[in-house]
């Protein structure tokens, strides 16, 4: 079974976790034209978005995380992600799509300043500002959900902790963490010491120090960052639409597949 992932993706680190939980085996794999939007060879055409995660199965192409997980958790239902509830798979379920929305967004555009360099000085300031206020709004959100339990599920670490996991340790990697002592981040300790998060997190980390090079490659338009919508969304919003400018003119992102190219 292929995966093609990149170990910074929140969304290929959600399906290695599960993956990882019920001892799936899996290769793992960067596509060669990943961050290009070329829509010839393998990748392209496994998933014409040219987006990660996609899996492999056989005679089974799949891409979007969720199909995904949903996928796996059916194909291999022991030991089970979503709780048996109605009440409770939802909960799960909502949990993941906001951090599938909202909380990857943010992410997405601190690391656009951190990483890509998209804007210097009092831009760069204020975007950071409005990252840091909305990830403290998520964490409260999430906080929430999770109370004094262990788990997002209750008693057993399950799919929304899959979901929230690699979500909240980007924060943590970029010092928008919660609280030192918090239920939360008590969570995030927790949760880094299971084995299949640690090894996803440690490939993360390692991806991460390799930054520096890979960001050259987005700012000369070698690769082009992907803005999706809620993505487009949240650099409008937050007052980088100069951000969005620069970008089509100088031909460093792009847009979701169909003509996924500016024109």
């Amino acid at each position: 079974m292929l995966l093609y992932e990149h170990p910074l993706s929140s969304y290929a680190q959600k399906v290695k976790i599960a993956l990882r939980e019920k001892g799936v085996p899996f290769t793992a794999e960067l596509p060669l034209t990943f961050g290009t939007g070329r829509q010839d060879g393998a990748f392209a055409a496994a998933n014409p978005r040219t987006e990660v995660p996609v899996l492999i199965d056989d005679d089974v192409t799949l891409f979007e995380s969720t199909v995904i997980l949903e996928y796996v958790e059916e194909r291999w239902p022991e030991p089970p992600l979503l709780p048996r509830s109605p009440a409770a798979r939802a909960f799960a379920r909502l949990t993941e799509e906001v951090c599938d929305t909202q909380y990857e967004a943010v992410n997405w555009g601190f690391g656009e300043i951190l990483w890509f360099r998209r804007a210097t000085g009092a831009l760069a300031d204020r975007l950071r500002a409005r990252a840091a206020a909305q990830t403290r709004v998520l964490q409260d959100w999430l906080a929430g959900r999770l109370g004094e339990a262990e788990w997002f599920g209750g008693a057993r670490f399950g799919w929304a902790d899959a979901a929230v996991a690699p979500m909240l340790n980007r924060s943590v990697h970029y010092g928008l963490g919660p609280p030192e002592g918090s239920p939360l981040a008590r969570w995030h300790a927790r949760v880094r010491e299971r084995p299949s998060v640690a090894e996803t997190f440690r490939e993360f980390d390692g991806a991460a120090a390799r930054m520096a090079q890979a960001a050259d490659l987005y700012t000369t338009g070698g690769r082009r960052r992907e803005y999706r919508d809620h993505r487009l969304e949240w650099m409008i919003k937050s007052g980088g639409v100069e951000v969005v400018l620069a970008g089509l003119r100088d031909r460093t992102i792009r847009f979701p597949w169909p003509e996924g190219e500016p024109g």
